[in-house]
């Protein structure tokens, strides 16, 4: 009797067109693989037309110090991003930690570290209130932390005036030491993307943030606790926008009511960059940092082009709209 040899056609031939096409288009959608690729381009064209100022270790450490204010403001944005909602207030709320603080070491005397301490925890009364305003009374986060901003932009300018300067040496030191040659808001930011990173890959906790932006209902039928984990969101990104604040406030040794301004579309702009969605559901932490890199980078490339302010602005602009057209292709796409 004679046997058949059966041979699975697929080892003859290799692998199938389709397979591998959807095996690209999926990793084209990988907006972490996707921006790191880019940022990688634009480094070494910037290098090769730029070569006297780009590729220096002066001019990519002031680039990295430049995006680290950013980049943990972005991180909890992503966070809010990723559970289908976002916080218009965090650029008011940098100018107010940090003037407060200021306030408080300055007029009153207070010890550095109980000064951050009241800073921080002002942040924290203020994402509960935005937390506790969205998740459990159904106001509109647009509405609710547009207010907000306004709110802290006004108090931004009671605790800080015209300014506040000569602030501690010890609390200066904070953000103008160094570590190897780099400023340590830079550590503070690695630490801070990579704090959350593991957070939220690998803890079941921040895990539930995911089915919270894919379908908030679904999630709460399963037993997420929803409104909590929106509050508690909300209260990392103020809290997160402090640390930024105070930041800042130590690295440039002054505190200005006009800190932050801006900032809230920087970080939106980003995450979404970055691989958040406007929907919610997606997104990673570490598309934060690749965001805001993508966008220090195109700014630090037109100053050393010389490219006037008033043009840096239009095409930051433009880049915020191509990264929400990015957005919206992506999901028509994952949909057909």
């Amino acid at each position: 009797m004679e046997t058949q040899t059966y041979t699975n056609p697929a080892k003859l031939t290799g692998p199938q067109p389709e397979k591998s096409r959807l095996r690209m288009d999926k990793l084209l959608q990988d907006r972490v693989y996707s921006l790191s690729i880019t940022i990688v381009v634009i480094c070494i064209v910037a290098s090769v037309v730029f070569p006297q100022n780009f590729p220096t270790f002066e001019n990519l450490s002031q680039l990295l110090l430049n995006l680290s204010i950013d980049t943990i403001v972005a991180v909890g944005m992503m966070l809010l991003l990723i559970s289908g909602m976002f916080d218009l207030s965090v650029g008011s709320m940098v100018a107010f930690a940090g003037g407060l603080t200021a306030n408080l070491m300055y007029f009153h005397g207070f010890p550095v570290p109980l000064a951050i301490t009241i800073g921080l925890l002002s942040a924290l009364l203020v994402g509960w209130v935005n937390g506790y305003l969205i998740a459990y009374q159904g106001i509109n986060p647009m509405i609710q932390t547009l207010a907000m901003l306004g709110i802290l932009r006004g108090g931004a300018l009671l605790v800080a005036g015209a300014g506040i300067q000569n602030l501690p040496y010890w609390f200066n030191a904070i953000g103008q030491s160094r570590l190897l040659g780099i400023q340590m808001p830079v550590w503070y930011m690695l630490l801070t993307v990579a704090v959350f990173s593991f957070l939220v890959n690998r803890t079941i906790f921040f895990r539930r943030y995911y089915y919270i932006g894919g379908n908030a209902k679904a999630a709460e039928l399963s037993g997420i606790e929803v409104k909590k984990m929106k509050q508690f969101a909300f209260i990392l990104s103020a809290v997160l926008a402090a640390v930024a604040g105070i930041l800042l406030t130590s690295r440039l040794g002054a505190a200005m009511s006009t800190l932050g301004r801006g900032l809230e579309l920087r970080v939106i702009t980003a995450a979404i960059l970055g691989g958040a969605s406007l929907t919610g559901g997606v997104g990673k932490i570490v598309g934060a940092l690749l965001g805001a890199l993508f966008m220090g980078i195109v700014a630090n490339i037109m100053i050393i082009a010389r490219i006037s302010g008033l043009w840096q602005e239009i095409i930051l602009g433009l880049i915020l709209i191509s990264a929400v057209w990015l957005d919206l292709y992506l999901i028509r796409r994952s949909r057909a």
